[in-house]
């Protein structure tokens, strides 16, 4: 089978971190070569690149610095890490790629849309993933979980620069992301991620399953 790239995407405290781990887990269970990496991170510049923009308390960033950034991690990721495991005929699982960057940077921080799409493409050099799955739920119900997950993390950084932003850029990225979905109704699947890891797994799985034929 030609490798396969598929994304997870939502908001903060969407549990798609959790879901990505979860799939990886089914899919090699069923013979599959997965390979299982997220955005900003997946190379060593890659997580250099992560410990600047996720953790609260470093330098102040701009929104345009913030959006080169992160392409400078997208670009090293898919050159060193996605391609090669395409090429080889891996499943791919990405927590995080370009919708992010266009939910974020142009829908929240509002950063002019189509130069933002225009650099998704130029540091992803055109790769567009084959399937994207994206957890939807209300934003504060996300920031709840994502920050009792902050707090129950023993040590090492935060990672909660964009937890602490205002209620009204998460709302924004939130609409930016069904946008998204709204035009792209073929690659995006909207999963409710308000009903609970188990159940979400099994729509996870469902979906995969199909697409994957499993």
């Amino acid at each position: 089978m030609a490798g396969r790239f598929i994304t997870f995407e939502g908001v903060e405290g969407s549990g798609k971190t959790t879901q990505i781990r979860l799939a990886g887990e089914f899919l090699r269970a069923r013979g599959l070569a997965v390979v299982t990496t997220q955005e900003p991170g997946g190379t060593p510049l890659g997580e250099r690149i992560r410990e600047i923009l996720l953790n609260s308390g470093g330098v102040d960033i701009s929104g345009e610095a913030e959006l080169l950034l992160f392409a400078a991690a997208r670009a090293q990721h898919v050159d060193t890490v996605i391609r090669p495991a395409l090429e080889q005929g891996r499943v791919v699982l990405c927590d995080r790629f370009s919708d992010a960057t266009i939910a974020y940077q142009a829908y929240g921080r509002g950063l002019p849309l189509e130069p933002v799409r225009g650099i998704c493409r130029f540091a992803s050099r055109g790769l567009v993933p084959h399937l994207t799955l994206l957890f939807d739920l209300p934003v504060e119900a996300g920031l709840e979980r994502a920050f009792r997950r902050i707090a129950g993390r023993e040590g090492g950084l935060r990672e909660d620069r964009f937890e602490r932003e205002h209620l009204d850029f998460h709302r924004r990225i939130r609409e930016g992301y069904l946008a998204i979905a709204r035009q792209e109704p073929g690659r995006v699947r909207v999963l409710d991620a308000s009903q609970g890891i188990e159940p979400t797994r099994e729509a996870v799985q469902s979906v995969l399953s199909a697409f994957l034929g499993v």
